[in-house]
C-alpha cells in the first residue's frame, strides 16, 4: 500500500460559512464534508464525512453571536477531529469572542479570554489563527502557536485604490490609548498622520472622550478600531471629532458586532460611512455600512502556515 502524505483539509463551522467558502475559493480547495446537526434536546451532533487521519485540519469558526453556541460547536469539532487522528488541528477564529475580559479589572471578575484559551487547548487545538485580538496579551494565554493577523492591509488597500477620500487630507484616529499600535500601523500604511482620543470608561459599554491628541481640524478623520459593539463609544468619538473641526468622518473596524441599537445610533451620527470586514456574518446591513472581505488575507496566511512560511511578511 503506498504511503499517503498528509493533506490540508479545511472545514467550516456554522457561524460564518460565506467567509469559509471565500477562503476555500482563494486557496483553490474545497471545504470538507462535515454535518453539523442537533439532537432533539438541542445538543450539538457533528459527523465528519471524510477521513482526516494524519491530515492537517483547519476549522473556520467565529465565536460571534450566538457566542456560546458557536464556541461549543467549535470545541466539539476539535474533539471530533482529535479522536479521528488528525495530524494537527488549527482553530481559525476570525472573531475571538470573550476577548474583552482579559484581566481582573475588579475583584471577583473572571478572565474569560484565558478560560476560552484553556478550553480550546484542552479540546485538542494545536494552533490558533485569529484576526485583531482585542488585546495582544491574549496570545500569552496559549501554550500553542498563535497567529494574530492584522486587518489594516484590507482597509488601506481599499482607501488607496479608490477616490473615496483625498488621502492628503486624511488623519487616522485611534479611539483610545489601547488601540494606538493598531491605528499607527494603518496610518503608516496610508502615509498619513495619527490622532488619539483620550477616553474614560465610567462603566461597561459607556465611554467618555475627554481630549484629542493630534490635529483633526479641516481633516477627513478615519476612526480605526477593532470592534464596533453597541456603537455608543464610536458615536461619542465622532461627536468629539466634529466639535474639534473634522470635516468628514469615516469609521473602520475589523469586527462589526452591531449589538442592540448600534446601527440606528450610527445612522443618526456624524459618521458618513462605516467599513467592517466579514469576520462576523450579517445577513443584511444598511447602505452606510460596507463590508470588505478578509478572506484573501486569511487564505494567504493559512497557506503560509501550512507551508511553514513567514506570516508577518503579509503586514510589511
Amino acid at each position: 500500500m503506498p504511503f499517503q502524505l498528509n493533506e490540508m483539509k479545511l472545514f467550516a463551522g456554522s457561524s460564518n460559512v460565506p467567509l469559509a467558502e471565500k477562503i476555500a475559493r482563494h486557496m483553490g480547495i474545497q471545504l470538507g464534508n462535515c454535518d453539523l446537526g442537533r439532537f432533539s434536546d438541542g445538543e450539538i451532533n457533528i459527523k465528519v464525512d471524510e477521513t482526516v487521519r494524519g491530515h492537517d485540519v483547519f476549522i473556520i469558526q467565529s465565536t460571534s453571536t450566538p457566542v456560546n453556541e458557536n464556541l461549543m460547536e467549535l470545541l466539539i469539532m476539535i474533539d471530533a477531529f482529535k479522536r479521528a487522528s488528525a495530524h494537527s488541528i488549527a482553530a481559525v477564529i476570525p472573531y475571538y469572542g470573550y476577548a474583552r475580559q482579559d484581566r481582573k479589572a475588579r475583584g471577583r471578575d473572571p478572565i474569560t479570554a484565558k478560560l476560552v484559551a484553556n478550553l480550546l487547548t484542552v479540546a485538542g487545538a494545536t494552533r490558533l489563527v485569529t484576526v485583531d485580538l482585542h488585546a495582544e496579551q491574549i496570545q500569552g494565554f496559549f501554550d500553542i502557536p498563535v497567529d494574530n493577523l492584522w486587518s489594516f492591509p484590507v482597509f488601506s488597500k481599499h482607501f488607496l485604490n479608490s477616490n473615496i477620500v483625498d488621502i492628503n487630507d486624511v488623519v487616522v484616529v485611534s479611539p483610545d490609548i489601547g488601540g494606538v499600535k493598531r491605528a499607527s500601523k494603518f496610518a503608516g500604511k496610508l502615509g498619513v498622520p495619527l490622532a488619539i482620543l483620550d477616553k474614560r470608561r465610567p462603566k461597561d459599554n459607556v465611554a467618555e472622550v475627554v481630549n484629542i491628541i493630534g490635529e483633526v481640524r479641516g481633516k477627513t478623520a478615519l476612526l480605526f478600531d477593532d470592534i464596533i459593539d453597541t456603537g455608543r463609544s464610536l458615536v461619542e468619538a465622532a461627536k468629539m471629532l466634529k466639535k474639534h473641526g473634522a470635516m468628514r468622518i469615516f469609521a473602520c473596524a475589523t469586527h462589526g458586532v452591531f449589538s442592540g441599537q448600534a446601527l440606528e445610533l450610527i445612522a443618526n451620527s456624524e459618521i458618513e460611512k462605516v467599513y467592517v470586514t466579514d469576520t462576523i456574518c450579517h445577513k443584511k446591513l444598511p447602505a452606510n455600512v460596507e463590508v470588505l472581505s478578509i478572506a484573501p488575507l486569511l487564505g494567504e496566511a493559512l497557506m503560509r502556515v501550512r507551508k511553514n512560511l513567514s506570516v508577518s511578511i503579509l503586514f510589511r
